[in-house]
């Protein structure tokens, strides 16, 4: 099966003060290097979505996590890949065993980690109708309307980064 990796980075970095995927990890590499190290061996091809040289947020820029998911569905459309795998620049890990719990028939996130989530690439043009709709733009408003699949991840524990203290944490 061929999958696209997504990395969801076009977030403000609001509560962080400053562009958090920039942002150094105690190693000296910043956060969006470990989320594409993290997501490279589940994938054949890794994708950032949302931010200059990368794919642009589809149909334009402010969409929120499912413009850069529209951008990413597409581009594996396009490309001939099944489906997406996605994180957020500010998810350092991406556990294997998460990919088997995710990849199926129907699209599915983490609960609790909305934007750690397999989508099939056919879903492109339905994301398209969805976001031409006035509706939720919420990655838990799409997968509740097009039937998706929350995934338990018991006693996993994801490092999220919001803020400057969340990443000194790590």
């Amino acid at each position: 099966m061929r999958i696209l990796g997504a990395i969801l980075a076009g977030g403000r970095s609001s509560r962080f003060g400053s562009d958090k995927a920039a942002a150094l990890m105690p190693d000296g590499r910043t956060l969006i290097a470990h989320a594409i190290a993290s997501l490279q061996p589940h994938v054949e091809a890794v994708v950032i979505c949302g931010r200059t040289g990368g794919l642009p947020d589809r149909p334009m820029p402010d969409m929120g996590p499912l413009g850069g998911l529209n951008a990413a569905l597409h581009h594996a459309w396009k490309n001939g890949f099944e489906g997406v795998l996605t994180t957020g620049c500010d998810m350092p890990v991406y556990p294997a065993h998460l990919l088997d719990a995710l990849v199926g028939d129907r699209a599915a996130i983490v609960d609790g980690q909305p934007l750690i989530g397999w989508w099939p690439a056919s879903l492109a043009p339905v994301l398209d109708r969805h976001l031409a709709d006035e509706n939720s733009r919420s990655i838990r408003g799409w997968l509740g309307r097009i039937d998706g699949r929350l995934v338990d991840a018991p006693g996993l524990s994801l490092p999220n980064i919001n803020r400057p203290e969340d990443l000194k944490r790590i």
